[in-house]
């Protein structure tokens, strides 16, 4: 892990993030829509967008993302910080980037004064998962979904 270099995604990494993002869409079914990529380098180029993203370089290449945000936790009057998106390539598996990702969000955490990092993954996501249980505690709530109303 210490070839790892985690930074904030720069405006020169547009290409290389899109790379990843569209892994990360792939490895999700979702389809390849250029306006969402519009959308979302946007908000991460935007310094009063809540969204912000941290990139994982590996000799000198991309190889991972996480975006995420902060969030408010009134049960506890305190924030947290989501995880919305993490992904790492396939061929950079292993290497330690998307530990590298988590662990910095933990500093993050701590020097904004966030109570916790939080994210969600797919049950059968087995590989995310190996390292998630190693650095982080699984929780017991149930996610749902529910759409706008027509």
């Amino acid at each position: 892990m210490s070839n790892v270099i985690v930074r904030p995604v720069a405006t020169d990494d547009r290409e290389a993030w899109a790379t990843l993002y569209r892994g990360y869409r792939d490895f999700y079914n979702k389809p390849h829509n250029p306006e969402v990529y519009v959308t979302v380098w946007e908000w991460l180029m935007d310094p009063t967008h809540q969204t912000r993203a941290l990139v994982a370089e590996l000799d000198g290449s991309l190889v991972g993302l996480g975006h995420f945000r902060n969030f408010a936790r009134p049960i506890d009057g305190a924030h947290g910080i989501y995880l919305d998106d993490l992904f790492t390539s396939p061929e950079a598996r292993g290497s330690g980037a998307g530990s590298a990702i988590l662990n910095r969000l933990a500093e993050i955490a701590r020097d904004e004064g966030a109570s916790l990092v939080r994210w969600i993954t797919a049950d059968d996501n087995t590989t995310a998962r190996s390292v998630y249980d190693r650095l982080a505690k699984q929780t017991a709530w149930v996610t749902y979904d529910l759409a706008p109303a027509e």
